[in-house]
């Protein structure tokens, strides 16, 4: 707030004893450098809340407007983050995309492929275990296995039993292929390209 601004909330008296030099019109310049940083803040208070322009000390709390701060879970509120702050970032940025897919393998996929930065997760389902999910861990993420193992419990149906397990045959595949061109289709979120959901992601259609 400027000093001008200041000086007109108060009583005329006052405003004629704040001229130049005057002690009420040096305390009128303090109040208004007071108030200098925080209009700086409100000037681009937007930028406080989108993902890739908020300053990396509040990415982390971000992660709570979005339910995703099971990835950055930690014992001490001073730990280090468990992913480079570029990937937490692209978490955030597409939370609404995670949330809406929560519960199904493609949901899932994509949470870890975003924290980890690896392609190649398997999910398989065995037919003689049901409600039951085996998450094969591609050999290049092997050494993240704290931080999969917390997405995978987040991101599960609750009533589906999991099993993560480092699987040295997975491949990377980011999406489904294109039959003309056998290169597979992805799409671009944010700055993250994230790969579009299979046919059998889809949620099934039964007639009521």
């Amino acid at each position: 707030m400027r000093r001008a601004a200041i000086e007109r909330l108060l009583p005329a008296a006052y405003q004629r004893a704040a001229g130049p030099g005057s002690v009420l019109g040096a305390l009128l310049d303090v109040m208004e450098a007071l108030h200098a940083p925080d209009e700086s803040v409100l000037a681009d208070v937007d930028a406080l809340f989108a993902p890739y322009r908020t300053p990396g000390g509040f990415v982390a709390h971000l992660t709570r407007w979005v339910a995703m701060d099971h990835v950055v879970a930690a014992p001490r509120a001073d730990a280090p983050l468990p992913l480079p702050l570029g990937r937490l970032r692209d978490l955030v940025a597409h939370g609404a995309l995670l949330a809406r897919w929560r519960g199904t393998p493609y949901g899932m996929r994509t949470a870890l492929e975003l924290a980890t930065g690896v392609t190649g997760f398997v999910l398989d389902e065995p037919a003689d275990r049901p409600f039951h999910v085996v998450v094969r861990v591609p050999p290049a993420a092997a050494d993240r296995l704290a931080l999969v193992t917390r997405i995978v419990e987040a991101e599960k149906p609750a009533a589906v039993t999991v099993e993560v397990t480092t699987d040295p045959a997975a491949v990377g595949a980011e999406g489904p292929e294109d039959a003309a061109t056998g290169v597979a289709s992805v799409r671009a979120v944010g700055r993250a390209h994230v790969p579009s959901p299979a046919p059998s992601d889809q949620p099934s259609e039964e007639p009521s």
